[in-house]
């Protein structure tokens, strides 16, 4: 049986593993700001957009990258962006607002998900992009065009439920979108409001990554412009969604042994690897291992910018040629939705060690300060370690390996930060803090509350100066993107 640690380390890039290296300046906001605290790094988000974009120009095509707002709260984020070849993607009216805010122009917002009148109202009058969820939007739209007389929008049609020849392929039903066995009608309703609406194309969402499902959608899509082109209109993009992925784990090895032993576990062929057996989809019966693992592949080699690289040059399963050769003889731009992948290394989550309970026998219960719902990492599936940064240096002594359980700060039995038992390189102390990184995709703030009225995590921008220099903090809504605060010396009319 092997009881050597399991660890499952944190991939991180060069950015956010140098502001981990500077624990005394972490602890320092922790101490000033409290616990649990969101720390953001913009410049890292721009950073992630040019790598979308060098993706474009390797397919010599054009289109927009749009960051899914929805995968992060953050200003500063959005903020950073407007200065890069980005634009963004909203699905509410207070993401509107605040993109609106940010400095973004109509023609780099894009309007998503379902929408209430007041959204797709301002929607209207600002100008922007909107890819409809289905007609009702697409009438409501319309008649506020008609009645405050303006300017025909840009609109996009998403669909749902492709099929295709040949092998079937499972696609993971959605609720948004139109099926395309309805194109038919949809069209005839664009025909009717042929004078307040202007649709530009067509897009689909899959809630998954599978680049099978998204190969066939996107061939669907191909098929849908046909369709809106022969009925006498001129559509010129494909938005083919996000879900590029993210690789969380440094180290393919430890999500390969971590998963082996845990369905070791499952089968009682060794002790226990999570808080009361938790099998993560798996379980025992009569003897042998049921279920799915529900986890997320922590572990992605190909991810992100590189996913979508991978996604264009792949062939079309009915037309031949690869996905971004057939968008490009079509002279059709590309849009794409990142949320996950545009924040993939743009920020960490702290949080203070309050307590340390030793047992008898077991791991260690450690109390954070913080609960599950400020660091949804485990409702993602997804599983990594958390970086230790001790109290001053911490003991001087050789680390010895600790298994710890992580436990949050509500009056909940259900309250654990991880189910699994989390491997240190040392034994935590009261003071310390942990911080978990990469979580400024959809695992920061997309479910924070303020449950028993413990404090939702606050939000601080970092950055270096000069990119090498001294860490420099903010808080996320004081941030934007320009560095010089010096006074503006006025020349008084002389050369």
């Amino acid at each position: 049986m092997d009881t050597a640690p399991l660890y499952l380390e944190p991939r991180l890039a060069p950015r956010l593993a140098a502001l981990l290296g500077a624990a005394p300046f972490l602890h320092a906001l922790v101490d000033a700001l409290g616990s649990p605290l969101n720390v953001l790094v913009p410049e890292q988000i721009a950073e992630n957009a040019a790598g979308f974009r060098s993706v474009y120009r390797r397919h010599h095509l054009g289109g927009q990258v749009y960051f899914a707002h929805k995968a992060n709260r953050s200003r500063s984020l959005v903020r950073r962006l407007t200065t890069a070849d980005a634009a963004v993607d909203v699905a509410s009216l207070g993401e509107l607002q605040r993109a609106l805010g940010a400095g973004f122009t109509a023609d780099r917002i894009m309007a998503t998900g379902p929408k209430d009148p007041a959204f797709l109202w301002l929607a209207a009058r600002s100008g922007i992009t909107v890819n409809a969820d289905g007609p009702g939007e697409l009438e409501a739209l319309a008649a506020l065009v008609r009645r405050y007389a303006l300017p025909r929008p840009r609109v996009l049609l998403r669909l749902r439920e492709f099929e295709t020849s040949g092998p079937r392929t499972l696609s993971r039903r959605s609720r948004f979108g139109t099926s395309v066995k309805a194109l038919g009608p949809l069209l005839d309703l664009l025909e009717r409001h042929r004078d307040s609406l202007d649709p530009v194309g067509v897009g689909y969402h899959l809630d998954t990554t599978s680049p099978d499902e998204k190969a066939i959608a996107l061939e669907g899509c191909l098929r849908a412009m046909d369709d809106l082109r022969s009925r006498g209109f001129q559509p010129r993009a494909l938005d083919v969604g996000g879900g590029f992925g993210v690789g969380y784990l440094a180290h393919a090895a430890q999500w390969d042994r971590y998963t082996s032993e845990l369905t070791a576990a499952v089968m009682g062929r060794r002790p226990p690897l999570t808080w009361g057996g938790h099998g993560y989809g798996l379980h025992a019966e009569g003897g042998t291992l049921r279920g799915a693992l529900s986890l997320y592949p922590a572990h992605r080699p190909v991810a992100g910018a590189a996913y979508l690289d991978a996604l264009l040059s792949q062939p079309a399963r009915t037309l031949g040629r690869p996905l971004g050769t057939l968008l490009l003889e079509s002279l059709y731009d590309l849009y794409t939705e990142p949320g996950r992948a545009l924040a993939d290394q743009c920020g960490l989550t702290l949080a203070r060690v309050l307590e340390v309970r030793h047992q008898d026998a077991g791991p260690a219960l450690v109390r954070l300060g913080m609960n599950a719902n400020d660091v949804t990492l485990e409702d993602h599936g997804i599983l990594v370690d958390p970086v230790l940064l001790p109290r001053n240096g911490g003991s001087t002594g050789p680390p010895e390996p600790a298994a710890v359980h992580l436990m949050g700060n509500l009056c909940l039995e259900a309250d654990l930060i991880t189910r699994r038992t989390v491997f240190l390189p040392r034994r935590p102390q009261p003071g310390d803090v942990l911080a978990f990184a990469n979580t400024a995709g959809y695992c920061m703030d997309f479910g924070a509350t303020r449950a028993q009225q413990q404090p939702v995590a606050r939000a601080v921008a970092v950055h270096r100066e000069g990119g090498e220099g001294t860490w420099r903090w903010c808080l996320d809504e004081e941030y934007w993107p320009v560095q010089e605060y010096g006074p503006i010396n006025d020349p008084g009319g002389q050369s």
